[in-house]
């Protein structure tokens, strides 16, 4: 099969060839190698070394796959500036939430590509909330989705006999008397959750939007203070409320990844990515993950917080060196945009018959391609991530670490708010008035609604 397959690519590629040599063809008869650039944040280039090496010798219009690490930092603003001048990316990872932000940056797939069906099949449900255009086209896709769980200290409840983490909010607000500790002079010497304040939380500015959605708060662009947003914000500043039996928890507490590595903490709601990191932080920290809390009686909903690959909408072709083939300018956006797609297409999708069919953009010929590994359960596999397939959230169903969240990715939401970090700081700040007692509840995320629109409207 191999061989019949390299002599169909050589065969296409010498009719094409000809063509142009006879004169009778034009300038989209040429044949292509693209070079795709990829940027992301986070992931080292290690993790895609064998996805890039294997798909420059399977697919015969792709010289090479280069993947380029920058800060995460500074990663949106060298970004946006790499691609206003001509230098960016062909492919780039993109925030779940900045989707509207770069729909004039990049280009959705094709659907013959990437269709809304296979899209929908593939992915867990807020993939397809955050990247489905009104189109129907994907803008993104990934190859992991994160959501909240909660990490507990099992000395910690092991040392007052509780034998397994909380399952809803109930049983955890049952715990807190139990775990906390305090001193004669009022200081929390151990915590019992990292709840209640805005600065010293990791991503206390998520957990927040997700009781929101817990409370079936409609979290719209123009209401912010209904019933479900102040239950909400009420519940979440409690455990930070001195007299209140629900008091675990202040703005003196070390920050709560800090605290919770130190041993201080019985439990926080977090990310995967912060697992490898505690680890390093205390090797010998006895702890372990479970599901993330949900209300008794009411329809389980977690919150999402991952990234996606896109396709860039413009790029200036590389200067060409002496004898290498040139594209007009349009047929190379034509043919780097293809390739890009095909390129994620093999990336993120589920190949149930181990091939994938690649396929000329001018001549319209193509192959089918056999696949010797999945490059998603691969990559998966190598970064210890929870998938956003939803068959490899079957397979990791039995790990002990990303099961809470590969399944919470089943039923995560996300907020897409335009200026994501700005509405985060915002969120914080609400949090801080209350825990201040500047205003009230229902003041307080009024402040906070006035605020975001005139940041909208910017």
């Amino acid at each position: 099969m191999k061989k019949s397959l390299r002599r169909l690519f050589s065969l296409s590629f010498l009719s094409v060839s000809l063509l142009v040599l006879s004169g009778c063809g034009e300038a989209e008869t040429v044949p292509y190698q693209i070079t795709l650039e990829v940027w992301g944040t986070f992931d080292d280039s290690d993790a895609f070394n064998k996805v890039a090496a294997d798909y420059g010798k399977i697919n015969p219009y792709v010289k090479e796959v280069i993947y380029r690490k920058l800060p995460p930092e500074t990663y949106k603003e060298d970004l946006i500036n790499a691609m206003a001048s001509g230098t960016g990316p062909d492919i780039f990872m993109i925030k779940n939430t900045w989707g509207p932000s770069f729909a004039d940056k990049a280009v959705p797939a094709p659907i013959a590509i990437f269709s809304e069906k296979v899209a929908r099949e593939a992915f867990v449900d807020v993939v397809i909330d955050d990247f489905l255009n009104a189109e129907k086209q994907m803008l993104a896709a990934p190859l992991s989705v994160d959501s909240l769980a909660l990490y507990y200290n099992k000395d910690i409840f092991n040392a007052v006999g509780i034998a397994a983490p909380p399952k809803t909010w109930e049983e955890l607000i049952a715990m807190i008397p139990i775990l906390t500790r305090v001193d004669d002079y009022g200081n929390i010497n151990q915590s019992a959750v990292a709840l209640g304040t805005g600065d010293n939380v990791n991503r206390s500015s998520d957990i927040l939007l997700n009781l929101m959605m817990q409370f079936d708060s409609s979290i719209t662009d123009t209401q912010f203070a209904d019933q479900a947003d102040q239950q909400a914000l009420d519940f979440y500043t409690r455990f930070a409320r001195l007299g209140l039996p629900t008091y675990t928890w202040n703005q003196r507490q070390h920050y709560s990844i800090d605290a919770f590595y130190e041993g201080t903490l019985g439990m926080m709601l977090n990310y995967s990515y912060h697992y490898p990191t505690i680890r390093q932080k205390n090797a010998k920290l006895n702890f372990a993950v479970a599901p993330l809390p949900q209300f008794k009686d009411k329809v389980p909903v977690n919150f999402a917080n991952y990234w996606g690959f896109t396709v860039a909408r413009n790029k200036t072709q590389a200067v060409a060196k002496r004898d290498q083939q040139v594209l007009s300018p349009d047929n190379y956006q034509k043919a780097r945009i293809n390739e890009s797609w095909q390129f994620l297409n093999y990336l993120t999708l589920p190949h149930p018959t181990n091939t994938i069919r690649f396929t000329n953009i001018f001549s319209g010929e193509f192959a089918d391609v056999a696949l010797t590994f999945d490059p998603a359960k691969d990559y998966l596999e190598f970064t210890k991530k929870p998938a956003a397939r939803r068959d490899l959230i079957e397979m990791q169903k039995g790990d002990p670490v990303l099961a809470p969240y590969a399944t919470g990715n089943l039923v995560a939401k996300s907020w897409k708010p335009g200026n994501t970090e700005q509405a985060e700081g915002l969120l914080v700040d609400t949090i801080n008035i209350v825990n201040r007692g500047e205003r009230s509840i229902t003041d307080a995320l009024a402040i906070f609604g006035t605020r975001f629109m005139q940041q909208a409207l910017r």
